[in-house]
């Protein structure tokens, strides 16, 4: 009886369905959730669609969470026209011995030469890239797509129509970029991800890794 009247006290709120209005405080701790619970980036267009607030009022609240994660084990980061909570680097180790995660290794130089074509030179065919790295680039290029740092940004309009690659949001946030403004010169890009992955975020990148098996 006592389990009837549980069940029938009980009310479930729809799927979607706003219970409350937010106050300032309340749309910071909401936007956080939102991140939190995504695990992937979220544009600032959809984030404040959701939250009823303005473009600029949800970059302000990016600033402001981004400035009390200093000093944490988590900070938040701006992709393009969006953002994403991600760890700190330097806690990634202890982050795969917690979780079993197989350490990923850098993207090969292959791999890495290939996107400064793209990036530096996008949107581009893969006839292109064959072209300037000598070399047929067909694996390397599927597997980009696979791992999601680059992808289709059309068809050159000449005959067979191949395809052009561009860089997507995936690549920003590996390379912790907001944007390809902010790439630095193709002979540092190289060096640095050959090297030692500096620049290279290498928890999205040992993501990229677990995904798809590698």
């Amino acid at each position: 009886m006592s389990e009837l009247q549980t069940t029938e006290s009980t009310v479930s709120v729809p799927v979607g369905e706003v219970s409350e209005e937010l106050d300032a405080a309340g749309i910071r701790e909401a936007f956080e959730a939102i991140l939190f619970a995504a695990g992937h980036p979220m544009p600032f267009a959809k984030l404040a669609e959701v939250l009823g607030i303005t473009e600029a009022e949800a970059q302000a609240c990016a600033d402001e969470l981004t400035a009390s994660y200093e000093g944490r084990g988590i900070q938040l980061i701006r992709v393009g026209a969006g953002c994403q909570l991600v760890t700190r680097e330097r806690y990634l180790p202890y982050i795969r011995r917690a979780l079993n995660v197989r350490r990923g290794g850098n993207l090969s130089h292959a791999s890495l030469e290939t996107l400064a074509i793209i990036a530096y030179n996008q949107p581009v065919t893969r006839s292109y890239i064959d072209e300037v790295r000598g070399v047929d680039t067909g694996y390397v290029v599927s597997s980009l797509v696979e791992k999601g740092l680059i992808a289709s940004r059309g068809r050159l309009d000449v005959p067979g129509r191949p395809t052009l690659y561009g860089t997507t949001d995936a690549f920003l946030r590996v390379f912790g970029l907001e944007h390809l403004g902010q790439l630095p010169p193709a002979e540092q890009f190289l060096a640095r991800g050959e090297s030692t992955g500096d620049g290279v975020n290498p928890d999205a990148v040992a993501q990229l890794h677990a995904e798809d098996g590698t």
